[in-house]
Order: C-alpha cells, then sequence, then structure tokens
C-alpha cells in the first residue's frame, strides 16, 4: 500500500465499516431485502471499492491477485457444505422473479463487501501489527455486525444464534484466506451461501437450531483441518 494511503487506513476502514452497516441498515428498513433499492446501494458501494482498489493497484495487497489451488488444501468441498445447509429443510421458490432476482444480486454484493471490508480491508490493516489479534477482532466484529438485525424487526434469541454462526464463519473464512493467501474463495462461498438461501425452507425449532450447529460444526472442524497444513 502506497504511504500516503496507510495513513489514512484506519480512517478509510472504519468508514467502510459504517458506510456499509448504517446504509444496509436504512436500505432494509425502508424498501426490504427485495427491493431493487437494496440490491443498488450495495452494488453502488461494491463498485466504489473495486474502483478504489484498481485505481490504487491493491489487487495484490487485498489478496484478489490469484486464485488458489483447491486440490492442495481442499478449500473448497468442505465450504460447499456450508452452502448446502441452506437446503436441509428443503427448497421452495415462495417469491416473485423479481424478488428473487434483486435479492439473489443484493447478497451477491453482500458477500463481496463483507469479505473485502473484514477480511480484506479491516485484517489487512491490523495483521501487520499483530496477527492473532487481527484474526481475533475481524471474527468478532465480523459476527457483532449482525446485531443490527435486531433494528430490522428481528428477534433477540435468533439474533445471538446469528452472531455465534457469523463469528464462526468469520473465523473460518480468515483461516481460509490466511492459508491460501487468495479472498476469492471466501468471497464466492459467502456469496453463494447469502444468495441461495432464498430458496431454502424450513422451520421450527429444531430446524432453527439444527442449521447454527451445521454452520458452527462444519466452520470450526474445516478450520481444524487446513491449521495442520502448513
Amino acid at each position: 500500500m502506497k504511504k500516503s494511503l496507510e495513513k489514512y487506513e484506519l480512517f478509510i476502514t472504519i468508514f467502510l465499516i459504517v458506510i456499509y452497516l448504517v446504509s444496509n441498515l436504512i436500505c432494509l428498513n425502508n424498501f426490504g431485502e427485495y427491493s431493487i433499492y437494496t440490491f443498488l446501494c450495495n452494488f453502488i458501494l461494491s463498485l466504489s471499492i473495486i474502483i478504489f482498489i484498481l485505481r490504487n493497484k491493491l489487487i495484490k495487497y487485498y489478496s484478489l491477485d490469484k486464485f488458489p489451488n483447491p486440490k492442495k488444501f481442499l478449500y473448497f468441498y468442505p465450504m460447499i457444505l456450508l452452502i448446502f445447509v441452506n437446503f436441509i429443510g428443503g427448497v421452495g421458490i415462495n417469491n416473485t422473479f423479481l424478488e428473487i432476482l434483486f435479492y439473489m444480486l443484493s447478497m451477491l454484493c453482500v458477500g463481496f463487501l463483507e469479505e473485502i471490508i473484514f477480511r480484506g480491508f479491516l485484517f489487512k490493516m491490523m495483521a501487520k501489527d499483530n496477527l492473532k489479534l487481527a484474526i481475533v477482532i475481524t471474527t468478532i466484529t465480523f459476527g457483532i455486525g449482525h446485531i443490527l438485525n435486531l433494528f430490522n424487526g428481528a428477534d433477540v434469541l435468533p439474533t445471538l444464534i446469528q452472531i455465534c454462526y457469523a463469528m464462526a464463519g468469520g473465523y473460518l473464512f480468515v483461516m481460509v484466506l490466511i492459508k491460501s493467501k487468495s479472498l476469492w474463495p471466501c468471497i464466492i462461498t459467502h456469496s453463494l451461501l447469502n444468495s441461495l438461501s432464498i430458496f431454502g425452507v424450513g422451520s421450527g425449532m429444531i430446524y432453527e437450531l439444527l442449521v447454527p450447529i451445521l454452520l458452527i460444526g462444519i466452520s470450526l472442524l474445516y478450520v481444524r483441518y487446513i491449521n495442520k497444513i502448513k
């Protein structure tokens, strides 16, 4: 990173986190998650970050310059399980075509935004001084960020459960980034996990407990595996 930008790295990171969280909170409260306006909000922010990275030649700095060999670390196979957790209660279509389209496009942007902000800007900024602290802070921050769902009308218990499995997933993604030296596996998995969730069906206490348990279990078991890789 250029020295001129490095001086403002903390400010840029905090600014992006605040803008992302606040803008999504406003859009979800006013337009909902299936709206074209919510998609446009996330798309514009994604495009702005991409332009910033390209103009400042930060592709390598944020680990976007290469795609890892999946055969070496088996990155994608366990991570695919995370995506299919969406469908353990079944598959269904309960929305209109446009609702599905705008939701999926918006969630693809969200997957990119959350990875580039938390595992890109925040992690890279902190990892230069203290790698272990960077892992802890990015994991906790990513999980705690989901508490904003309470302002969108979510119940307390489901939100707390979501924070727990978001932390587990965040821990997995940051370890994949460290081992693979690429952010792409995290972006792709996160984006697909979010966007395909619209086709998942399921309800009831057993389902609501089973999904978080599977997400946490898969994440932690996979982290244990990749931590053994040199």
